[in-house]
């Protein structure tokens, strides 16, 4: 079982950043993809960002993250990190760390393991 426990919520002004953190309880590297979701009431978690420790490959970033968000992991600590750039209110969300054993799978469904979700209000 993978325990994940996120930080780095807050408010901010529109064009604001943030940073969000998401340690895993265990070592991910070779093994896991770590991600990026995000949720707003009555809707869906859509992923964000995600990185695979799983061999190479680009990061993925939803079409609404690219060019503002970079997702970035830290092997030796197993923490992934997305630096979030340029916020608009539209970005406000519960956002969600996630696990999925093997490669990369943009669907909630898909995910082993979610975090307990960090508050992000763009306002």
């Amino acid at each position: 079982h993978v325990q994940l426990v996120e930080s780095g919520g807050g408010s901010v002004q529109p064009g604001g950043s943030l940073r969000l953190s998401c340690v895993a309880s265990v070592d991910t590297i070779g093994r896991y993809c770590m991600g990026w979701f995000r949720q707003i009431p009555d809707k869906e978690r859509e992923g964000v960002a995600a990185v695979s420790t799983v061999g190479a490959g680009a990061p993925y970033y939803a079409d609404s993250a690219k060019g503002r968000f970079e997702i970035s992991q830290d092997i030796a600590k197993n923490t992934i990190y997305l630096q979030m750039n340029d916020l608009k209110p539209e970005d406000s969300a519960v956002y969600f760390c996630s696990v999925r054993e093997g490669g990369c799978r943009n669907s909630e469904d898909e995910q082993d393991y979610w975090g307990q979700g960090t508050q992000v209000t763009v306002s």
